[in-house]
């Protein structure tokens, strides 16, 4: 089915389903160590995170036996390997559910090795990351083919599930750096803005040069913030207890995820000057971008970081103050972490605006490539 009509195609639909399910399963996975410890291999964070790679592997495999069995009358669009066929999505969709699939077993034998996890991104999570960020943009590539093979304007079914993709692709981004962004309490030293400025502005600008909506960018952040947002009120709902020593802080019922980082304004800032024309701006645009990204980031995190560390915002709506129960609670989780050691400067600053210059002309590339995807 093409993209002209008025209903997505199954496997569009599942990739969607796939994506999402990653995005709630990594959210409810960290809150589960940080509130009960590592369980069984079958917990239901790590499900989620099982059903992701069965139907986005499903689908893409689906559609690459599709296209070998039809051989010459899918040859246009489909991709050669192994004497198979098929679309680069499915493909890129089959490889992200086999890391998956790899990490589970994987991350099975690290924890009965070493226990809980020191750190977020150990070994097997970050196969299991590669995974899921694999499928997310194996997702996107079977939407934008469809979505660029079709001769008139897409139906907007189609350009929603396009950015809606994007944003999920967005909250997997957020975890590549969770351990020096996730809290607000680092959102007052540089180091902050610096990984903020190589992470996000090349998925946001891609995606504001390559979907067929305007405000694209600021859709796909809205998007993410949604889902966090969905998971840091639902979560707290649930009872729980720690069954892993040592219990630093007993708690009852599931940590909430932290509040997601406020993506929209500078989402709208990553876009340069003239990303929607073709030929793409040149480095003197992508420089007034990264300087307006960064500009807005710290507009947005600065002022906001320091009300998520108020008492005002203890509360269920913004979930501040929710800590683990294998975390040393003190004075020190109302303050901002590195002011002294890793000031906010100018200096600071113009890294990390170089730093976003640098992924913003990325992310003007793979736009481009992703607008002309077709097979």
């Amino acid at each position: 089915m093409r993209g002209d009509g008025t209903a997505l195609p199954w496997h569009v639909v599942a990739v969607a389903l796939a994506a999402t399910s990653a995005t709630v399963g990594l959210i409810w996975d960290v809150s589960w160590h940080r509130s009960i410890g590592r369980d069984t291999f079958w917990t239901p964070a790590h499900l989620a995170l099982y059903l992701s790679g069965i139907l986005g592997g499903g689908a893409g495999g689906w559609l690459v036996l599709k296209s070998t069995v039809a051989g010459a009358a899918d040859a246009p669009t489909a991709t050669p390997l192994w004497g198979l066929r098929g679309p680069l999505g499915a493909w890129t969709c089959v490889w992200g559910a086999l890391a998956m699939l790899t990490s589970a077993p994987f991350d099975n034998w690290w924890h009965n090795a070493y226990g809980l996890d020191v750190k977020v991104l150990s070994p097997p999570h970050v196969l299991l990351g590669v995974g899921l960020k694999a499928i997310n943009t194996g997702a996107l590539l079977l939407v934008a083919a469809l979505q660029n093979g079709t001769r008139t304007t897409p139906h907007r079914r189609l350009v929603w599930a396009y950015v809606y993709l994007a944003g999920m692709l967005v909250g997997s981004t957020t975890v590549d750096g969770v351990e020096l962004t996730g809290l607000p309490n680092r959102w007052h030293n540089a180091t902050f803005y610096e990984v903020a400025a190589a992470s996000f502005p090349t998925v946001l600008v891609a995606t504001a040069r390559s979907a067929r909506i305007p405000w694209s960018a600021t859709l796909a952040a809205a998007c993410y913030m949604g889902i966090t947002l969905i998971m840091t009120w639902s979560l707290p709902l649930f009872p729980a207890t720690p069954r892993l020593a040592p219990v630093y802080h007993p708690i009852t019922h599931m940590v909430a995820a932290p509040f997601p980082l406020m993506l929209v304004a500078p989402a709208r800032g990553a876009r340069p000057p003239g990303a929607s024309v073709r030929p793409g701006p040149g480095r003197a645009a992508s420089a007034v971008g990264s300087v307006v990204f960064v500009a807005l980031m710290l507009a947005a995190h600065w002022p906001f970081g320091a009300f998520l560390l108020s008492p005002y915002a203890r509360n269920p709506l913004f979930g501040a103050d929710q800590w683990g129960y294998s975390e040393v609670v003190n004075a020190s989780r109302h303050e901002f972490w590195g002011v002294d050691t890793d000031p906010v400067t100018l200096p600071a600053l113009g890294l990390s605006a170089v730093i976003a210059a640098a992924a913003i002309r990325i992310g003007l590339w793979l736009g481009d490539w992703v607008a002309r995807v077709k097979r």
